[in-house]
């Protein structure tokens, strides 16, 4: 392919990542304003996958099919239960109960250190060279987490209290269990030979975490009974915009530019901007305040190091190397 074709491919793909982490930002608002009216976060977290599985239904006929996900699963269903129990539901439960804690785009920014919370997890994850953490990821993900604390400390008006810790703890938590549940997954599947395409793995966690996610909503019922019509709808925004609409946009971006590194890096390093978004919609449509002085240079310091991440992964490199720095998306 010619340079010029290969430069309007980049931009489509960057401009494609850049659209799908503007519906990736809506788990953060949609998510703050269920909170905000009093829904409980026991049923924000379980509505938006009981509702994505249907979602994904229809779409599974043109990627692979429903078949060869179902034998996956049956052949070992104790690999997806655990894989889905942690990169699903205890992600997504530590995410919702956090959106109690601060404005979206606090949640945002914090939970940007998944960007390379995967790669923190390689040594105890593989037994190749995988498993090496370069040292100069090691100093972008010092960055990105001094960003985090600053935009938490600045949130908080220098001081955090009890309950803002527990919440930082739950997005931070969330950050690390969503890579690490799916990159359990992928070394489940390069034991079994399994061949799945994204899609199939996505529908894969959601159809064997769903009963983990029907005792959390008992537990939701338990505990403040059946949700309110706009808790439902709200969750139904997340599932859509989330679950199925921004992560095929995500895996659409990414697969075009697959075979050039410096614009597929630019393509992930696209999801900074969910800080941005979140901070605009959240000060549009939730009346939240816009971040300034110390949280607002953290969350600099968190697009900095982000954008830093992308020059590493564009940088030419050997392909195993180039997959060990590899981010996780798709919250």
């Amino acid at each position: 392919m010619t340079q010029p074709q290969d430069a309007r491919r980049a931009l489509a793909a960057i401009g494609i990542a850049l659209l799908s982490a503007l519906f990736f930002t809506m788990t953060y608002v949609l998510n703050r304003a269920s909170a905000d009216a009093g829904g409980h976060w026991a049923w924000t977290a379980a509505l938006r996958y009981l509702i994505t599985l249907p979602l994904l239904l229809p779409l599974m006929p043109w990627q692979g099919g429903i078949a060869p996900v179902w034998r996956a699963i049956r052949a070992h269903p104790g690999a997806w239960l655990r894989c889905s129990g942690i990169g699903f539901v205890a992600f997504y439960v530590l995410l919702a109960y956090a959106a109690d804690s601060g404005p979206a785009w606090l949640v945002a920014g914090t939970f940007q250190f998944t960007v390379i919370a995967g790669m923190l997890c390689a040594p105890l994850l593989y037994r190749d060279a995988r498993r090496k953490v370069p040292a100069a990821a090691l100093g972008v993900g010092a960055l990105i987490f001094a960003g985090v604390l600053l935009l938490q400390f600045g949130h908080a008006h220098g001081g955090l209290d009890p309950a803002a810790w527990v919440a930082l703890a739950c997005v931070l938590g969330a950050a690390v269990l969503y890579p690490l549940g799916n990159r359990l997954l992928l070394l489940h599947l390069e034991r079994t030979a399994e061949p799945l395409n994204a899609t199939q793995r996505v529908f894969g966690m959601t159809l064997a975490s769903q009963p983990l996610w029907w005792l959390v909503a008992g537990y939701a019922w338990i505990q403040a009974g059946a949700p309110p019509p706009a808790q439902v709808w709200l969750a139904g925004g997340v599932a859509l915009s989330a679950g199925v609409i921004a992560t095929i946009l995500f895996f659409q971006a990414t697969g075009m530019v697959r075979d050039l590194p410096a614009a597929l890096g630019a393509a992930e390093a696209m999801q900074a901007a969910e800080l941005l978004f979140a901070s605009v919609l959240g000060a549009l449509f939730l009346h939240e305040a816009w971040p300034r002085g110390v949280a607002l240079w953290g969350g600099v310091l968190v697009v900095a190091g982000i954008i830093a991440f992308a020059l590493l992964v564009a940088r030419p490199q050997a392909p195993l190397q180039a997959r060990v720095l590899r981010t996780d998306r798709g919250a």
